[in-house]
Formats: C-alpha cells, structure tokens, sequence
C-alpha cells in the first residue's frame, strides 16, 4: 500500500481557523479539511506548506509551532498528515481544489465533516484527543 506524506496548515486569524471543502471530482469531495497538500521530494515540511497554500490558495503564511501527525487507512493508501499552526498573512480568495472555505472556531471544528485524516488533529486542537 502506498503511503501519502501530506502536511496542512492550521491557520488563525482573529482565534478562528481557516478551513476549506473539497469540491467535486476530487477524493473526499464534500468534506472540509485544514489546507495543504503532499510534500515532494527534498522538500521540508514546512516549504511544503508554504508552496500548496500558495499553489492552490495564493494565500501566504508564517508557518509556527508543529501541532502533530495524524494517519488514517483510506484502503488503497495511507495517509500522513502532519499540521503546523500558522498565522495568515495574506489571502484574497482564491480556491481551485475546493468550492467553499469558511473561519470556524475549535468548537465548532466537530459540528463539519472533516476528512477522516484531519479529525485527530482536530481533537488535539479542541483537548480531546483519543
């Protein structure tokens, strides 16, 4: 099975964080996660991060403290997610791998659909780790 290394951004503005839905054609269409994308070859984590966000969101971050690794079974791959808090910089819009983004607070993270992958990171964020 092969393993996908995936890292997201965790991103505030004003104590709400920045989360988007994956629009139709793609995998996990409908369900919201934290934005980023796959690390490539000699790519840190955090360039990684930097270059999708930029890519697919034209949004800029400072990329901050290491929040953790989460990894889930999709059944013909496996994912490893690993997600930093970052603080916005600037962002005016733009989305191509989704239709929609939205600011929710940590309370409000458990009331959307999350992709499966970014639920633990979502749990550690709002305390309730399993």
């Amino acid at each position: 099975m092969d393993t996908i290394k995936v890292v997201c951004g965790i991103i505030w503005s004003d104590d709400k964080i920045f989360v988007c839905r994956r629009k139709q054609g793609k995998s996990m269409a409908g369900y919201w996660e934290f934005p980023g994308g796959k690390i490539e070859p000699g790519e840190s984590q955090q360039e990684a991060l930097k270059r999708e966000l930029w890519e697919e969101l034209e949004m800029e971050v400072e990329v901050g403290d290491y929040l953790g690794k989460s990894e889930h079974d999709y059944g013909s791959f496996l994912i490893e997610l690993y997600g930093y808090h970052c603080s916005l910089l600037t962002y005016k819009g733009k989305l191509s791998d989704h239709n929609s983004y939205q600011w929710v607070t940590t309370d409000q993270l458990i009331e959307i659909d999350l992709t499966p992958a970014d639920i633990p990171l979502a749990k550690r964020l709002i305390g309730k780790e399993e």
